[in-house]
């Protein structure tokens, strides 16, 4: 077995396969655990799935423990100028609030703010606020149950809403919530960030998981990203708190996720290629 890697360490799960409910997923809980992992990240999950109980227990007793997703879509979405369609979002949110519990998690992450992909164009900035008030309140739901919900900051060709720290911040700040944390990403911080470090800096008082993507979205250890050098700046910060892997290669994914997150190539041939290759960033 692994020496236990050094941090609160996730793994995005799409390394493996991008479908929760099928034994290439089982399969690839051991070798997280083995090697030294603490979470497996799940994607988006229909709350109303069959099946969600079990999932929960299976990861648990493979010695991890999981962190869901929360996404919106264009009939639920807190983002909306409908007040009726921001209604359905953030019920659609209080609903994988639940699932989350249901699957015995402590940590939500996933856009809840907006449809993952619509970035045509800037929304209106009374849709912003209504946004971030209704996220924060399924924020201080999810805290109630012991589960912090965090809201990825991600590029512009995936949202127009919010792409850098300083405007997830504001939007920590809007949202009047004291649960409310931000996921960054290195990936999408090396497309919007002038300083990914100073980024950093700027969120950490708001920063509740940070994720280290390659620009290949490949390997960490092959890419444009110096990574070593970035993870030992934010350690200098005095960044303490969960670190999350990410990375994916077409044929380990279904093919409409491969699709929408614009994967088209071989970025590594297998999972534990690419978990045993991030382990070894903290070692």
């Amino acid at each position: 077995m692994a020496r236990p890697v050094p941090v609160d360490l996730a793994c995005q799960s799409a390394a493996f396969t991008t479908d929760p409910f099928g034994e290439d997923f089982a399969h690839c809980l051991p070798v997280l655990r083995d090697a030294g992992y603490r979470r497996v990240v799940l994607g988006p999950v229909d709350p109303s799935a069959r099946g969600v109980e079990a999932l929960g227990r299976r990861i648990h007793d493979a010695g991890l423990a999981p962190i869901a997703m929360a996404v919106q879509s264009p009939e639920a979405n807190v983002m909306s100028g409908s007040p009726q369609v921001r209604r359905r979002g953030f019920e659609q949110l209080r609903r994988t609030v639940e699932m989350t519990a249901r699957l015995g998690g402590d940590q939500l992450n996933g856009v809840p703010y907006g449809v993952h992909g619509d970035a045509s164009s800037r929304p209106a900035e009374r849709d912003v606020t209504h946004a971030a008030q209704l996220v924060g309140d399924v924020a201080d739901e999810a805290a109630a149950l012991g589960i912090m919900m965090t809201f990825e900051v991600v590029n512009r060709y995936e949202t127009s809403v919010l792409n850098t720290a300083a405007q997830a911040v504001r939007f920590v700040e809007l949202s009047g919530s004291r649960n409310l944390r931000i996921h960054l990403d290195t990936f999408h911080m090396a497309l919007e960030e002038t300083d990914p470090v100073a980024a950093v800096a700027h969120a950490l008082p708001h920063l509740g998981y940070l994720e280290l993507g390659q620009s290949s979205r490949g390997l960490l250890s092959t890419g444009a990203l110096d990574l070593a050098g970035f993870l030992a700046a934010v350690r200098d910060l005095g960044y303490t708190g969960r670190y999350g892997v990410e990375g994916f290669s077409r044929p380990l994914m279904q093919e409409p996720v491969a699709d929408a997150l614009r994967i088209w190539g071989t970025t590594f041939t297998t999972g534990e290629e690419f978990v045993r290759d991030a382990a070894a960033l903290f070692a």
